[in-house]
């Protein structure tokens, strides 16, 4: 008589399932995690991108090798795809400096918010970083090029950059001001008058 094989007969061969194991190792990731992110939440977000990465992935884990280090590589991995991709955003976890950038209900100039944030979305990333810390974040252009790693002129070249295209892309003739009242804002667009921090 021929014997039918079931996915739990398989299984049983073939040892625990490892999404079984999973939870095991979450005290682990965590802490691994933690030390990766320096933040409490950020560092639980990490940890459960990772489960989920792990779960949806579990066919490409090979049974009998270390469930655990699969894991960390899967963290690892995620931790700094993640970072690549933010590196030049600016940290904002209290939301100090979106709060900055808020459009006001009273402004009613010829610019809104929101294209300013469209056009400053399509300057290059080092156009943008010169401009927010120069002019958003109101550091001197010693200070920004000190914590970006070039030379005063570049960070200023950079800037200058940055404000002719913002112009170009908002299709303001030279020498119009703008007629916002958004101060950060103003700040990205001024010439060399950086806001004070």
């Amino acid at each position: 008589m021929k014997r039918v094989t079931r996915a739990s007969d398989t299984q049983a061969l073939s040892g625990p399932n490892p999404r079984d194991e999973l939870v095991n190792h979450l005290p682990a990731l965590r802490a691994f995690a933690l030390s990766l992110t320096r933040e409490s939440a950020s560092a639980d977000d990490l940890v459960q991108d990772t489960i989920v990465k792990a779960w949806t992935n579990i066919d490409k884990f090979q049974p009998g090798t270390n469930l655990r280090a699969w894991l960390f590589t899967i963290l690892r991995n995620t931790f700094y795809s993640a970072r690549r991709k933010t590196r030049r955003e600016v940290s904002d976890t209290d939301g100090i400096h979106a709060a900055r950038l808020a459009t006001r209900p009273e402004h009613d100039g010829r610019l809104a918010m929101n294209d300013f944030k469209v056009a400053f979305a399509q300057l290059p990333d080092e156009q943008r970083e010169a401009l927010i810390l120069v002019g958003g974040s109101g550091f001197s252009y010693e200070e920004a090029a000190q914590m970006t790693g070039v030379a005063v002129g570049t960070v200023k070249s950079r800037a200058n950059r940055g404000r002719r295209k913002l112009a170009e892309l908002m299709q303001m003739a030279e020498g119009e001001d703008l007629d916002m009242t958004d101060s950060a804002t103003l700040a990205v667009m001024a010439v060399n008058h950086p806001v004070s921090r």
